[in-house]
């Protein structure tokens, strides 16, 4: 953890899903101020008819669910514009209507999430983290 997971009513590429990490892990980067190697992306290409949006009247809509499972600490603001922006990636990356990509936050303490890399758990998130040696 952090993890991203993008559940989309499309079916895409090898390249285009890795293009497509790649820059979800810039935006994360940078709007949540951690170093990149946190971060896992997965990518569920579910095919046309796999995501639905349900609705009071009408049929479903085909839909794109967007689950981000982070660190507690960040402020709404920049939760909302970290959403924001994996909505936009999603609608320019998969061509798909930004009225029906959904975004969700799980927030956990840094013990919840472990990292070979690291030597074990995570700590809390207390700030810009990008200063310090990954």
């Amino acid at each position: 953890m952090p993890s991203i997971q993008v559940d989309l009513p499309v079916t895409a590429d090898e390249d285009t899903k890795r293009t497509f990490a790649h820059r979800i892990g810039l935006v994360y980067g940078e709007i949540m101020q951690v170093h990149r190697d946190l971060l896992t992306v997965s990518i569920h290409d579910l095919g046309g008819g796999g995501v639905w949006r349900c609705h009071e009247s009408g049929p479903p809509t085909p839909s794109a669910l967007i689950m981000c499972d982070i660190r507690k600490g960040r402020p709404t603001d920049v939760r909302a514009k970290l959403a924001q922006s994996l909505i936009d990636a999603c609608v320019e990356t998969f061509q798909l209507e930004a009225l029906w990509v959904k975004v969700e936050f799980t927030q956990h303490d840094g013990d919840d999430m472990y990292h070979p890399h690291l030597g074990g758990f995570n700590t809390n998130w207390q700030g810009d983290e990008r200063q310090t040696a990954p």
